[in-house]
């Protein structure tokens, strides 16, 4: 069983689950719309581009209306300020944070996050949109393809939570860590501090993170009793004492039926993969859901244009190629089952687990080495006892695998052979340096 320190109450009617990335943007754009107090978002990015400025617009709008409304915005501070992988000339979305600011007559707050002192060592991986007491959970970030601005998207995991409890505990948080820390500036009003305050500032924020955490829930008991679903929520930063990574361990521990986990690049940590393990032996019937190579936003067919950043979605391949040799006996007896999601050019984006159709545990974390030592990340778990989430999760999971390829043996998945030559040539040279085993942290 899996234990937590404080949950709140939640009915399973004030959990609702968008069907889509573009019913998704409805719903934010709708929620925006009418807020009446609050709007804290806190995302990796939002993009200079069409759907990035449409909701940047609406937020602006939804102040011009009510004055009095609170929004603040949370982004990476260094993914902000620079443009996409080619465009080195760029000053990222930060010059359409600062170019909005002056053409509106009102103000809104939007912060950049530095949790290390490169993009590489680690981002803003917390997720989550409060408007008023409503809490929009989902891995996505804001931009085109997350929003399906035109046809193409990326699908992820788009949860409604109406509750004032789970919102307050949210803002609350990054009202603490970002804003009365002083530790993370605002990158839509004025010059940024010089490079050495913001060298000394990270430091400063990268040792409070490692030891943050959520506030207790200071809910009535009696009501917590009362409701259907209990929640608690958790945030982890860093390989020590870090309460996400202990909760998606003991999730996969505490695991007695069923175990369902969604990832987009497979990658497990060494101690994830070994619980893994002991749930397949103890006849856990374990479904795993992964992004196929071609549904990652690296994939490139075009190999006259293929560039070296490429090759991740081909080192994730070799990886889930690699597990499935050493557990075939598992897919053999139908305790292990593997669904490949691909549609299109569509990518995939969205995680989670759902333990004995009772847990249900929604995080930005990717379930790999730079999720759990390196990126900021939280995550929701959702206690649902009495089976209310039942048939909305069931409704889920059959959207999200109606594009999957069910994998029964290793060949069912494109060998090295089979690559074309530029991949498999970088292949073999990563895996003489042993360079491999380096990006492997990092991915």
């Amino acid at each position: 069983m899996v234990t937590v320190n404080s949950t709140a109450g939640i009915a399973a009617t004030d959990i609702d689950i968008a069907h889509s990335a573009a019913d998704f943007k409805q719903l934010l754009l709708a929620e925006i719309a009418q807020a009446k107090s609050r709007i804290y978002i806190s995302a990796l990015y939002i993009q200079d581009d069409a759907a990035g400025r449409e909701v940047l617009d609406a937020l602006y709008n939804a102040k011009q209306q009510t004055p009095t409304l609170d929004i603040c915005l949370f982004v990476d501070f260094h993914r902000a300020q620079r443009g996409l992988i080619g465009e080195k000339e760029s000053g990222g979305n930060r010059d359409l944070y600062l170019a909005l600011e002056q053409q509106h007559k009102v103000s809104i707050n939007i912060y950049g996050v530095p949790v290390k002192r490169k993009e590489l060592l680690g981002v803003l991986h917390l997720k989550g949109m409060v408007i008023d007491n409503v809490l929009l959970y989902t891995g996505a970030s804001i931009n085109d393809v997350y929003l399906q601005q035109t046809e193409r998207y990326r699908l992820d995991r788009y949860y409604r939570l109406n509750s004032q409890a789970l919102a307050d505990n949210f803002c609350q948080y990054l009202q603490r860590y970002f804003i009365d820390s002083s530790l993370a500036p605002l990158l839509n009003q004025g010059e940024l501090p010089d490079s050495k305050i913001v060298k000394r500032n990270i430091l400063r924020l990268t040792r409070l993170l490692k030891l943050s955490k959520y506030s207790p829930f200071s809910a009535d008991k009696n009501a917590n009793n009362r409701a259907d679903i209990q929640a608690a929520m958790f945030v982890g930063c860093g390989r020590r004492g870090n309460q996400l990574n202990r909760v998606i361990r003991d999730l996969v521990r505490s695991s007695r039926n069923t175990l369902v986990i969604f990832t987009p690049y497979f990658n497990l940590p060494k101690p994830l993969l070994r619980d893994l393990d002991a749930a397949l032996k103890r006849g856990v019937k374990v479904t795993l859901i992964v992004g196929d190579k071609k549904a990652n936003d690296f994939y490139n067919a075009d190999e006259a244009t293929f560039s070296t950043v490429e090759i991740v979605p081909y080192i994730y391949e070799r990886l889930l190629a690699t597990f499935l040799s050493r557990r075939q006996k598992y897919l053999d007896n139908g305790t292990l089952s593997l669904k490949l999601w691909q549609h299109d050019n569509n990518s995939f984006h969205l995680k989670g687990l759902v333990v004995d159709e009772r847990y249900h545990l929604l995080t930005g974390s990717n379930l790999n080495p730079r999720a759990w030592a390196l990126d900021l990340e939280n995550g929701i778990l959702l206690d649902d006892t009495k089976g209310q989430l039942i048939e909305k999760f069931n409704a889920e999971f059959q959207r999200i695998t109606q594009h999957t390829k069910i994998v029964r043996k290793l060949t069912d998945i494109e060998s090295v052979k089979s690559y074309p030559e530029k991949p498999r040539k970088l292949l073999k040279k990563l895996r003489m340096t042993q360079v491999d085993r380096l990006l492997k942290r990092f991915l």
